[in-house]
């Protein structure tokens, strides 16, 4: 596994990061720009499903909060893969890194499950959320707010 990580820190991206403190400036603002899309849209989504809110129409929002959401996340793990490239052996041997990625496979796999059954076609549909999905919701708004506090836990470690 070290070889690996190691192999990764030698390629041509990370060298070029670690070597340019304005691309690294830029991957950086990228990254965070990339959570700040996730976390406010899956947030207010969230809150929606979970209850609050209730004027604003959820089978409107939704659709168009978790794709946003989505490609939030998604430019996210491109930056942030990016970025670990810098240090792989160290952030793989730091705790609040391995926190943060656990945090983000349960919060992926929470967003499988919602998606994958019928409280989200019911949601996108009828507009109302069963109990599981408010259940989810508040699970999915747990998770991913522990994922960005181990986040930046990341650098205090």
């Amino acid at each position: 596994m070290i070889d690996i990580l190691e192999w990764l820190s030698a390629t041509t991206p990370a060298v070029a990061l670690r070597r340019s403190g304005t691309l690294y400036m830029f991957v950086n603002a990228a990254h965070i720009l990339a959570i700040g899309l996730l976390v406010g849209a899956i947030l207010p989504l969230d809150l929606r499903l979970a209850g609050f809110f209730r004027k604003v129409p959820v089978d409107i929002v939704a659709p168009f909060l978790s794709r946003s959401a989505g490609l939030g996340l998604a430019a996210a793990i491109v930056t942030g893969f990016w970025l670990f490239s810098v240090r792989p052996v160290e952030y793989a041997a730091n705790p609040a890194f391995l926190a943060k990625l656990c945090l983000i496979t349960f919060g992926l796999l929470n967003v499988l499950v919602v998606h994958a059954g019928q409280g989200w076609r019911t949601v996108t549909t009828v507009g109302i959320p069963r109990p599981a999905i408010r259940v989810a919701a508040a699970l999915s708004a747990a998770t991913w707010i522990a994922a960005l506090v181990a986040g930046r836990w990341i650098g205090f470690l």
